[in-house]
């Protein structure tokens, strides 16, 4: 690994070249106007493959828009590490709140990233980090330095749900199999503090109707004599927290993980400044569970949140009605050892108990994912750790994130492989907002911390 800054530092332009024409691909998987886009994007990802020095790639089709697969093979003895990514990308809108058009990427600077960031949609998320890995492995089997292994997975729907790659995984076990997995689809505290994810929240999503009379009714001539569908929502909503926000559904707590002190310990040493915190969202104080710490809230602690409700009427002016039907769409994010079926459960028939004489209640599951965490003692976890620790002269702090990433959880289930998530972005890149970017520097980072983890992996694993 001697070259390797000395490789990145001269191969800078082009690795920066290389991404900016893979940005300016529109391929937004959400819209079928940018089918065409999206299978551009698919070929151009294989040949880039094919130009890291890959002996095989693929595209691979599915129902849906293909799976672009690429290996290098160089000694089945040796460890394999599986890569995945994906090259579909958010709609960009609102445009009007872009600064650039999110298309037509610019690198510009900025106060976290004054080296420069590039500013398009898909920076960050997920194509400069998925490219990473594509450079990485280019350094790696042209200077001879690929200890290991190498496959690559990379799809074209994650950001509508990765509704194809079920199929995809159990159709391909043999060609997919492994020893890990290594993402890159998250990111890390800060530029001078990295961070590896080790836990990922599940998650039950739900919509909720009550219905009251046949039909709207005049305020006036009923009001008081009915049930308000719209008041008894709020009053049941309400009730699903106590006075300490603990949820109350019963049986809801039954099975969540109890993270060790030592753990929440380790945890407990990320940067966080609970008044920097409050400023930038612009809030007097916090709220959340009693007996747990704002960054604990978000990360190793369940949670019921309202993401929209609505009924009656809304538009401009008054309109003195009794509406006929109210809703309400609920997410719950999981922790670890609780099961987004079995919450869904729970929650409908409480929701359902809990209604009043007068309403009629309906829950209708939309979708769920299981949580993920990544043992500390493990393999995987060791050979980032010192990945880290040799680029950025520091340990990197484990870190339980509150979104999910479902598709972590399948590859268990299917593969029977545990994932290791390398991020190297910020929280201030916008992802799946206007005027995304990705720091130059991180992605640059990226392309040197990666190949320590090979080499360290296959050291650890032998």
């Amino acid at each position: 690994m001697d070259n390797l800054k000395s490789f990145i530092a001269a191969n800078k332009d082009r690795f920066l070249n290389e991404l900016i024409t893979l940005l300016k691909i529109p391929s937004i998987s959400a819209d079928p106007a940018y089918s065409k886009d999206v299978l551009k994007t698919a070929e151009l990802v294989e040949k880039s493959l094919q130009d890291a020095g890959c002996d095989v790639t693929e595209i691979c089709e599915t129902k849906g828009y293909p799976v672009v697969y690429g290996e290098k093979m160089i000694d089945p003895k040796l460890p394999t590490i599986l890569v995945y990514g994906h090259y579909d990308v958010q709609p960009p809108d609102p445009m009007d709140l872009w600064t650039s058009p999110p298309f037509e990427p610019v690198i510009k600077k900025t106060e976290l990233h004054p080296e420069g960031a590039i500013f398009a949609r898909g920076a960050c998320d997920d194509k400069g980090q998925m490219y990473m890995h594509v450079k990485a492995a280019e350094f790696m089997i042209k200077n001879n330095e690929l200890p290991c292994n190498i496959k690559f997975m990379i799809e074209g729907e994650e950001e509508v749900g990765s509704d194809s790659l079920a199929d995809f995984l159990e159709d391909h076990k043999e060609k997919l199999s492994n020893d890990i997995i290594l993402i890159s689809d998250t990111g890390m505290i800060a530029n001078d503090v990295p961070s590896i994810t080790t836990g990922l929240r599940g998650l039950s999503y739900v919509e909720v109707e009550v219905t009251g009379p046949n039909r709207d009714l005049h305020s006036g001539i009923y009001g008081g004599a009915v049930p308000n569908p719209i008041n008894v929502l709020n009053k049941m909503i309400a009730s699903l927290h106590d006075e300490n926000n603990h949820i109350t559904i019963p049986g809801f707590y039954d099975k969540v993980e109890v993270v060790s002190d030592a753990e929440r310990a380790e945890m407990a040493k990320a940067p966080f400044n609970l008044e920097d915190y409050k400023k930038a969202l612009d809030i007097d104080d916090v709220y959340g569970e009693k007996g747990y710490t704002t960054s604990e809230r978000y990360s190793i602690r369940p949670t019921l949140d309202v993401n929209g409700i609505w009924g009656g009427y809304t538009g401009e002016g008054a309109k003195t009605v009794i509406a006929s039907k109210a809703y309400a769409k609920i997410s719950m994010r999981l922790v670890p050892h609780q099961d987004p079926d079995e919450i869904t459960e729970l929650f409908t028939k409480h929701f359902e108990s809990i209604a009043p004489k007068g309403v009629q209640v309906k829950v209708n599951p939309h979708h769920g994912g299981l949580p993920y965490v990544t043992n500390m003692d493990s393999i995987g976890y060791q050979a980032a750790a010192k990945a880290y620790e040799k680029t950025f002269g520091k340990t990197p702090i484990p870190e339980r994130t509150g979104g999910s990433i479902p598709i972590v959880a399948l590859f268990e289930q299917v593969l029977h492989s545990k994932t290791i998530l390398m991020g190297f972005g910020l929280d201030s890149d916008a992802i799946h907002s206007p005027n995304e970017h990705f720091g130059v520097w991180n992605y640059l980072k990226g392309i040197e911390t990666i190949p320590y983890f090979y080499k360290y992996f296959t050291e650890l694993s032998s």
